[in-house]
């Protein structure tokens, strides 16, 4: 175990190399991954505040089976990508975020949020345009996708399998969201006084071996029930704990506001606030780490830019609404700063409004771990494909050893899982971001021209 605990900490300070800048240190990936929001919300002319009424159109005139090529409709694979983004990252890593850099982390998280809705739209209109399409008509799509596409299209073939076999190399292992199953265990500890993490991940493996040895359809069908029905319960939660401290919010929304351009000394000042919003939000909407291009590859659409418009309303729904609601309540509930840490923050203030309310955040977490493990599942299928090939062998492979990783992480300390994982994802942003720049052109002249030509809304 030391040689594992060495081994995360020096991937983690590798990835997370820091740079001087305005008097502190702040990570260089955290910076690689702001520019391009930045960028990009300015380049395709703020879609995240122009577009987000047409990709809820959208998603009412859909098209319907036989009428485009994909195999799932596009609510179908916006519920699939939005049960990977809306997990834990959602509940723990709020609380994390809280915990690294004060309640101003909260505000980052939201502006962050916004502008990763942009980034996210660029990455699955690539995704769509570039996908492919097998023998047995099962879509297949992803950054390393486009990145060999695009390679091969400007001359640069070899170039382009590199960057898209790296990536595709990282996700095997940011597809393995050990942060799910060790948090949703820390919450069962809590409730039934459970001890026993690796038979805990036993049985999480095996309930998501029940979707994911099935395929991409009824991966969809799962989605479409669970999405919604856990972001409810855990929503209505939330609100319980506001309206308890109803009084209270104004002071919370000040701490927040102030903290994020002041910050205190202890969670390392405004930049220190940044960072920690910046890390949980990529975490939380996956904005420019590529991953969710992969679920929307699967949709229905006649057009790229259209399933893209759809993609805009993840980070609003996942990080905006969401994780910006849920880090409120934890402010007004002041549980943030009393030595707790992950998931036990959040089961602290549920547990202020009844006994019984951390039992109810136990089935929430149940649900978000459940549906973000069935959708990495997925993933780093496709990531595997890529590597390995689509033939029934390699694709059985792949789902073994998924399920076989799963129950170690319920016995991993938090810290380390939050090293793994947050390496592994911002590695995968590195050949994902270079391949929006490398597109940033087509892209432009793309929604130009769906926009352009699709007044009324079509897809």
């Amino acid at each position: 175990m030391e040689n594992f605990n060495a081994f995360v900490d020096g991937l983690s300070g590798a990835v997370f190399f820091k740079v001087p800048l305005l008097g502190t240190q702040i990570e260089l990936i955290v910076l690689y991954l702001a520019l391009p929001m930045l960028f990009f919300t300015l380049w395709l002319g703020f879609p995240n505040i122009r577009q987000v009424g047409r990709a809820v159109r959208i998603l009412r005139t859909q098209p319907q089976e036989g009428e485009a090529k994909g195999d799932v409709s596009q609510w179908g694979a916006l519920s699939t990508a939005l049960s990977g983004t809306i997990g834990l990252g959602n509940i723990a890593g709020v609380a994390v975020a809280l915990t690294m850099g004060g309640p101003g982390a909260i505000l980052w998280m939201f502006i962050i949020g916004w502008f990763a809705m942009t980034v996210k739209m660029a990455e699955v209109t690539l995704g769509l345009k570039y996908r492919v399409f097998d023998d047995r008509g099962h879509v297949h799509g992803g950054p390393m996708y486009v990145l060999k596409a695009v390679g091969a299209a400007r001359g640069w073939p070899r170039v382009g399998l590199a960057l898209g076999g790296s990536y595709a190399f990282f996700a095997l292992f940011g597809a393995i969201p050990m942060v799910q199953v060790n948090q949703s265990f820390a919450q069962v500890q809590v409730v039934t006084g459970m001890t026993n993490g690796w038979a805990y991940g036993v049985f999480i493996a095996g309930a998501v071996a029940l979707v994911t040895l099935g395929g991409a359809a009824w991966l969809g069908e799962v989605s479409k029930r669970l999405t919604p029905l856990k972001v409810a319960v855990y929503l209505g939660g939330v609100f319980a704990i506001l309206i308890l401290h109803v009084a209270d919010i104004p002071a919370a929304l000040a701490l927040i506001w102030n903290g994020a351009w002041s910050g205190d000394a202890a969670t390392g000042g405004a930049v220190g606030a940044f960072v920690a919003g910046m890390r949980r939000a990529v975490f939380a909407s996956e904005a420019g780490v590529g991953s969710a291009v992969m679920a929307h590859s699967l949709a229905r659409t006649q057009h790229p830019v259209s399933e893209g418009l759809v993609a805009l309303l993840e980070p609003l729904l996942g990080t905006m609404i969401v994780c910006a609601l849920g880090g409120l309540a934890l402010v007004v509930a002041g549980t943030w700063n009393g030595g707790l840490e992950g998931i036990a923050i959040t089961s602290s203030a549920f547990a202020q409004v009844s006994p019984w309310f951390p039992w109810l955040l136990a089935v929430v977490v149940f649900l978000f771990a459940y549906s973000t493990l069935v959708a990495w599942g997925f993933y780093g299928l496709q990531a595997w494909g890529y590597l390995f090939g689509n033939g029934p062998k390699a694709q059985w492979t792949y789902k073994i050893l998924y399920i076989v990783a799963l129950p170690p992480a319920a016995a991993i300390d938090l810290g380390r899982v939050v090293g793994i994982v947050d390496s592994s994802f911002f590695l995968m942003a590195i050949p994902n971001v270079i391949a929006l720049y490398l597109c940033a052109g087509e892209l432009r002249r793309d929604v130009k021209d769906y926009l352009a030509h699709r007044q009324d809304g079509a897809t």
